[in-house]
C-alpha cells in the first residue's frame, strides 16, 4: 500500500461542507510559505518542496481538508532540521485561530459558504440574513447576494421585453417577484405607452429573458467578490415583503400643524421600512410668534424636531436598526442661536439627529466683513440682527465641545442641481452626502476599490466594467423598489437619482504604499473620482438610450446630452457594508491597524489589517507579539522599526494621526467630479483646538465642498470606536455594540448615533 501512487490531478478535497472541489497545490504551497514568513524560516523553494512531499503522500483519490493539513504538520516536523519546528508552530497555530473563527461562526449561527471575515458575519447576521419565526438565521451569505442580485435583475427582463430581444431560457418568479414586476411593468407602460397585458409579459419572462439572466449572474458575481455592494435597504429587503430599497430620503417641513404631522408619519413609514430622512425646519415659525389660527404661540422648531426624535427612538427600521436623520436650519433663522447650542456631549439631546446649518455665502462675506446678518421669520420679516462674528464663534465652540452642527453649503448644493427645473435643494439626507428635492429618495452603491489592484498598479479596466454594472443595477434598483410614500415615488421616479460610490480606498493607498496625507494620495482620489464619474455618466447615457431619459430630463442640466438619472455619483459613508466587504470605510483613511477580539470563552483572537500584514511580512517583520503591541493604541506610532522600515509608518497613519488639513483636501478632491456630495468625517485629536475647527470649515466653504463635520476625539462621552485597549477599562477588548465589533469606521460625526448603515 505505501507504494501508491495518486495523481494530484485527479485527487478530490471534500470541504468541511461535505462538498468536494479539485485537488489545488498552490493552496498549500501559499499555505506553508505564509506560515514561514511568520516564523522568518525558509523560503518559498523549502514551501514547493514540502508540498511535493505532502502530495507524495496523498493515498486515496478523495482526501478531506484535516487530512492534508494533518499531512504539511508531519512534513514540517520532519523536514530538514529544527528551524522548521519553528514553521510548524506557526502552520499549527494559525490552524487553530482559523478552527476559533469557524466555531465563532458556528456559535454565531451562521453556515460562511464565502469564507468572509468574522465581523462580516457578525454584522450579517445581525441585520441581514433572513431568519425564520424563532429567530434562526435560514440563509447564507451567498443566498443574500444571490437574493439582492436575482430581485434586481429580474427589472432587466421588462426592457428585454420592451425592445424583444427574445432568447434563452426564462425566469422561475415566485408570488413577490412577480408583484415587483408588476408594477414595475405598470410604471414602465405608463413612461413608455408599452404595448399588451402584464400577463403576455409574464409569460414571455417565464418562457425566454436570457439576456436578463446573464446580467443577474453578473450583478451577483461582483457582490459575492466584494466588487461592490448596494445600501443596506437594498441588501436587507430586496425579495421580501417590505421590498423597500432606498437609503435617502428629504420631506419637507411646512409651517402648518398638518404638513408637520404628515412628514412625521411620512417618516415613521419611512424609518420603518429602512431608510433615513432628512428636514430643513427652517420655514417653522420661531417660538414666541404669534399662530394666526389660535391667536396663541409657537412652540419653535426645535419643539417640533424633539417630537421627530421620539419617534425615530421608538421605531426600529425593519426591525432591525434605530433610524437616523438630518435636521437642517438656516444659519438666518431667528432660533439659530438655540439650534447651535441643541446638542450636548453626552448626546441625550436629539440623540437621533445629525444637525447642520444651512449656510449661503452671504453669511461667509459678512463674516469676513464683520458684518451682521439678519435673522427673519417665516414672513421674510427681519425680527432681530446678530454679528456674523458672534453666531461664527458659537458654532465653532460648540463643534469644539461636542461635534455639532456641522455645515450645508446651501449656494454651492443649488450651483450644481441637475434638476433647477424642479425647485431648490434645501436638506440631505442623514449623513449629508445626498442633497435632494423633497419627497426625493436615492439608493445607493458603494464599489470596493481594494479589489481593483493588480500587479501593483489600480486595474481601471476591471473598474470601469464594474463602474457600467453596477450603474445599470442601480437603475434597475428604481424600477424594482416598493416606495413607502406615493410623493416619493413620483418625484424618485422623475429624477431617477443613484448615487454610486467607493470605499477600500484607504486599503487602496496602503497597498500601493502611498500615504493617505499626501499630494500623490489627493491626486490618485481625484483621478478616480474623475473615472467614476465620466464611465458612470456613460453608462447613464447608454441607459438612456436604452430605456429612455429621465422623465425630469427637459429643463434639466443635461439637456441636449441623454441622461437616464439625473445624478450617478455620491460618496456615502458605508458604514456596515464596508464591515461586510471586509474593508475600509468609504474614503476615510485606515482606523484601526490590529485588534484583539474575545472569543469563546475568553479566547483571543488577534486581527490585523491585511495590507500591513501584507507589508511586514515581506519585510520579514511580522510577529504576533508586535501586533498586540500595535492593538494596545491602533496604531504604529509607538512601534519601534527598523530604519529601513520606517516609511511604513507614514504609509499607516491612522485617521487621528493625519493632519486634518488633509482630510478636508481629500474631501475636496472627491467633490470635485461628484455630482452630489461626499460625507467625510474631518477627525481631529483631543488637543485641537478652536481655530482649527473654523479653519477646517472655511477650507472646505473655499474648496467647493458641499458641506462639513468635524470631530475632535473624545469631545462625546461616547463614540462609536476608541483607537486602541490603553485607555479603556477593560484589558484588550475594543468597544462593543450588542456584540458587533465597528471596526473599519470612525466615530463619525454625519451619523453620531452609529445607526447610519448605508
Amino acid at each position: 500500500m505505501e507504494n501508491i501512487f495518486i495523481d494530484p490531478t485527479s485527487v478530490l478535497v471534500k470541504k468541511r461542507n461535505n462538498q468536494t472541489v479539485s485537488f489545488d497545490r498552490e493552496k498549500i504551497v501559499t499555505a506553508i510559505y505564509k506560515a514561514m514568513l511568520s516564523s522568518k524560516h525558509g523560503n518559498i523553494e523549502d514551501a514547493e518542496n514540502i508540498t511535493n512531499n505532502v502530495i507524495k503522500n496523498i493515498k486515496s483519490p478523495v482526501i478531506s481538508i484535516e487530512e492534508i493539513q494533518n499531512l504539511v504538520e508531519h512534513e514540517l516536523m520532519s523536514y530538514d532540521g529544527k528551524q522548521f519546528k519553528e514553521v510548524a508552530k506557526s502552520y499549527i497555530l494559525y490552524r487553530e485561530k482559523r478552527k476559533m473563527v469557524r466555531e465563532e461562526k458556528k456559535r454565531i449561527g451562521v453556515e460562511d459558504d464565502l469564507k468572509l471575515t468574522l465581523n462580516s458575519v457578525k454584522v450579517l447576521e445581525s441585520r441581514y440574513l433572513l431568519k425564520d419565526e424563532k429567530g434562526k438565521v435560514i440563509e447564507t451569505p451567498s443566498e443574500l447576494f444571490w437574493r439582492s442580485a436575482y430581485n434586481i435583475g429580474i427589472i432587466e427582463s421588462l426592457y428585454e421585453y420592451k425592445n424583444n430581444n427574445v432568447s434563452g431560457n426564462g425566469l422561475s418568479l415566485n408570488d413577490i417577484q412577480i408583484q415587483t414586476l408588476k408594477r414595475a411593468f405598470k410604471n414602465l407602460k405608463k413612461e413608455h405607452a408599452l404595448s399588451g397585458e402584464f400577463e403576455d409579459y409574464l409569460k414571455y419572462v417565464q418562457k425566454y429573458a436570457g439576456n436578463s439572466v446573464s446580467i443577474i449572474n453578473k450583478f451577483y458575481e461582483m457582490i459575492s467578490k466584494l466588487e461592490f455592494m448596494p445600501n443596506t435597504p437594498t441588501l436587507m429587503n430586496a425579495g421580501t415583503k417590505l421590498g423597500q430599497l432606498s437609503a435617502c430620503f428629504v420631506l419637507p417641513v411646512e409651517d402648518s400643524i398638518d404638513s408637520i404631522f404628515g412628514t412625521l408619519t411620512n417618516a415613521a413609514k419611512i424609518h420603518k421600512s429602512g431608510g433615513g430622512t432628512g428636514f430643513s425646519f427652517t420655514k417653522l415659525r420661531p417660538r414666541g410668534d404669534v399662530v394666526g389660527s389660535t391667536q396663541g404661540v409657537a412652540s419653535g422648531p426645535l419643539s417640533f424636531m424633539t417630537i421627530f426624535d421620539t419617534m425615530t427612538g421608538v421605531i426600529k427600521q425593519g426591525g432591525k436598526r434605530r433610524g437616523a436623520n438630518m435636521g437642517i436650519i438656516n444659519y438666518n433663522h431667528p432660533e439659530i442661536m438655540d439650534f447651535i447650542r441643541s446638542k450636548d456631549s453626552a448626546n441625550t439631546v436629539l440623540s437621533n439627529f445629525n444637525i447642520s446649518i444651512g449656510m449661503k455665502d452671504e453669511f461667509f462675506t459678512k463674516l469676513e466683513n464683520d458684518g451682521y446678518i439678519d435673522l427673519v421669520n417665516n414672513k421674510n420679516e427681519v425680527v432681530s440682527k446678530i454679528k456674523a462674528t458672534d453666531m461664527w464663534n458659537a458654532i465653532v465652540d460648540q463643534a469644539w465641545r461636542t461635534g455639532d452642527p456641522g455645515l450645508v453649503f446651501l449656494d454651492e448644493i443649488n450651483n450644481r442641481n441637475t434638476v433647477p427645473n424642479l425647485g431648490n435643494i434645501h436638506a440631505t439626507n442623514p449623513c449629508g452626502e445626498q442633497p435632494l428635492l423633497d419627497y426625493e429618495s436615492c439608493n445607493l452603491g458603494s464599489i470596493n476599490l481594494a479589489k481593483f489592484i493588480k500587479n501593483n498598479e489600480i486595474d481601471y479596466d476591471h473598474l470601469k466594467e464594474v463602474i457600467y454594472l453596477s450603474t445599470r443595477f442601480l437603475d434597475d434598483v428604481i424600477d424594482a423598489n416598493c416606495y413607502p410614500v406615493k410623493e416619493i415615488e413620483k418625484v424618485t421616479r422623475s429624477t431617477r437619482k443613484i448615487g454610486l460610490g467607493v470605499m477600500g480606498f484607504a486599503d487602496m493607498l496602503a497597498e500601493l504604499d502611498i500615504p493617505y496625507g499626501s499630494t500623490k494620495a489627493l491626486t490618485i482620489g481625484e483621478n478616480i473620482m474623475k473615472f467614476m464619474e465620466k464611465h458612470s455618466h456613460d453608462a447613464s447615457e447608454l441607459l438612456a438610450n436604452e430605456r429612455g431619459t429621465f422623465p425630469a430630463w427637459n429643463g434639466s442640466t443635461w439637456k441636449p446630452r441623454k441622461m437616464r438619472n439625473s445624478t450617478t455619483t455620491t460618496i456615502a459613508p458605508t458604514g456596515t457594508i464596508s464591515i461586510i466587504a471586509g474593508c475600509s470605510s468609504s474614503i476615510e483613511p485606515l482606523f484601526a491597524l490590529a485588534f484583539v477580539r474575545h472569543v469563546l470563552d475568553g479566547q483571543e483572537l488577534l486581527e490585523i489589517n491585511n495590507a500591513l500584514e501584507k507589508k511586514l511580512k515581506d519585510l520579514n517583520m511580522y510577529s504576533d507579539e508586535m501586533m498586540v503591541e500595535i492593538a494596545k493604541t491602533g496604531s504604529l506610532k509607538n512601534i519601534e522599526l527598523p530604519e529601513h522600515a520606517k516609511d511604513i509608518k507614514k504609509t499607516f497613519e491612522t485617521a487621528q494621526e493625519i493632519d486634518y488639513k488633509w482630510h478636508v483636501l481629500m474631501q475636496a478632491a472627491f467633490q470635485t467630479y461628484c455630482d452630489s456630495g461626499v460625507s467625510k468625517t474631518i477627525n481631529m485629536p483631543e488637543s485641537a483646538t478652536r481655530e482649527d475647527i473654523g479653519y477646517a470649515y472655511k477650507l472646505a466653504h473655499d474648496l467647493h465642498c458641499k458641506g462639513i463635520t468635524v470631530y475632535r476625539d473624545r469631545s462625546k462621552t461616547q463614540q462609536v470606536l476608541y483607537t486602541g485597549t490603553e485607555k479603556l477599562d477593560v484589558k484588550t477588548e475594543p468597544i462593543l455594540e450588542k456584540g458587533l465589533l465597528q471596526v473599519g469606521a470612525t466615530d463619525d460625526p454625519n451619523c453620531k448615533s452609529g445607526s447610519c448603515s448605508l
